[in-house]
C-alpha cells in the first residue's frame, strides 16, 4: 500500500560483495588481528548509537514544533521534504542498520511491541510519536522477513514483481478503495511526513517502510553497498512525490522508484551474484 503525495546466525552472503572481510589464513580465533578489529567495531557501533541519539532528538524536535514554523511556497515544502526531512527519518533506519543480524524472534518480538505502541499512541492522539513506532515495526518486520531470502537473486524476483502490484493497487485496488473512501484508514496505516506551518504533509503507506527496510538490510546482508542503496532509496521516495506534485494526482505508487532505488546503486554486483548461480547451477 502505498500514496506518496505532495542470526544473529546469518552470515553477509559472499555473492555480489565487496570485500567479504576474510580472516588471513595465519590469524586464529582470539589471536593476531582479532582484538582491534573488534575495538574498530565496537567504536562504530557507539559512533552509530551517538549519531542515532542526536538525529533522533533533532527530528523529534520538528516534529513538535513544525506547525508553527513559518509557511513555504509548494515547491520549497517539497525541497525540504525531499532534501532534508526524509534523509533525515530514513537516517534512522541507516543507522540502526547493523540491528538486521538481531534474531529473527527478538526482531518478530520488537515489531509486536512496536506495532501495539503504535495502535495506543494513534488511540491516545499522539499521533507525531505513533509515527515513530509504525517505523520501528515496520522495520522490523522487514529485517525479520529478511532471513526468508537465503540467495539475493530472490531479492531481485521481489524488485521485479512488487511495483506491478503496488501500481494495480494504488490506481484500481484496495489502495485506491481506501484512499478515496476511507482516508481515515489509510493515515493510520501511513507514516506523515510534516511540512513546515502546517498540520498535514506527505504519507507513505506502511507497506512502503517494510519494503525500505528489507531492501536496504538486503544490502548489507548480501555485500552489496549499503550506503549507496540508503542514499537511492531515500531520493526515490523524493522523486515519486516530486512527480505526484507535478501532475497533480493525489498520489502515485511509491514502490516502482524504490525497487530502481536498490536495483540501480547494485546492478553490477546483483548481476555478477544472479551469473555465479547460473553458472554453478549449469
Amino acid at each position: 500500500m502505498s500514496n506518496t503525495g505532495p542470526e544473529g546466525s546469518v552470515p553477509p552472503a559472499p555473492s555480489g560483495g565487496r570485500g567479504a572481510g576474510l580472516r588471513p589464513a595465519r590469524a586464529a580465533a582470539g589471536q593476531g588481528r582479532e582484538r582491534p578489529l573488534v575495538g574498530r567495531a565496537s567504536a562504530l557501533l557507539t559512533w552509530r548509537a551517538a549519531a542515532f541519539v542526536a538525529l533522533a532528538v533533532a527530528v523529534g524536535i520538528y516534529y513538535g514544533v513544525h506547525q508553527r514554523l513559518f509557511e513555504l511556497p509548494l515547491w520549497w515544502d517539497l525541497a525540504w521534504l525531499c532534501f532534508v526531512l526524509i534523509p533525515a527519518v530514513f537516517g534512522l533506519v541507516y543507522l540502526a542498520l547493523p540491528l538486521w543480524r538481531t534474531p529473527a524472534l527478538w526482531l518478530f518480538l520488537a515489531a509486536l511491541g512496536f506495532g501495539a505502541l503504535a495502535l495506543v499512541l494513534q488511540a491516545a492522539g499522539a499521533g507525531p510519536v505513533a509515527n515513530f513506532a509504525k517505523l520501528a515495526a515496520m522495520t522490523a518486520i522487514g529485517w525479520c522477513f529478511l532471513r526468508f531470502f537465503e540467495e539475493v537473486s530472490w531479492v531481485v524476483l521481489v524488485a521485479v514483481i512488487v511495483p506491478w502490484v503496488d501500481s494495480y493497487s494504488v490506481w484500481r485496488g484496495p489502495t485506491k478503495t481506501i484512499v478515496t473512501e476511507k482516508p481515515e484508514v489509510f493515515s493510520a496505516l501511513s507514516f506523515t511526513f510534516p511540512v513546515p506551518g502546517q498540520q498535514g504533509g506527505a504519507k507513505l503507506g506502511l507497506p512502503d517502510l517494510l519494503f525500505y527496510a528489507l531492501f536496504l538490510g538486503a544490502s548489507a546482508r548480501f555485500g552489496l553497498r549499503p550506503f549507496w542503496t540508503w542514499l537511492c532509496l531515500t531520493a526515490s521516495l523524493g522523486g515519486t512525490m516530486a512527480l505526484a506534485t507535478a501532475f497533480d494526482v493525489d498520489g502515485l505508487p511509491a514502490l516502482p522508484l524504490l525497487c530502481l532505488g536498490f536495483l540501480l546503486p547494485n546492478a553490477d554486483l546483483l548481476w555478477r551474484a544472479v551469473r555465479q548461480r547460473k553458472l554453478k547451477e549449469a
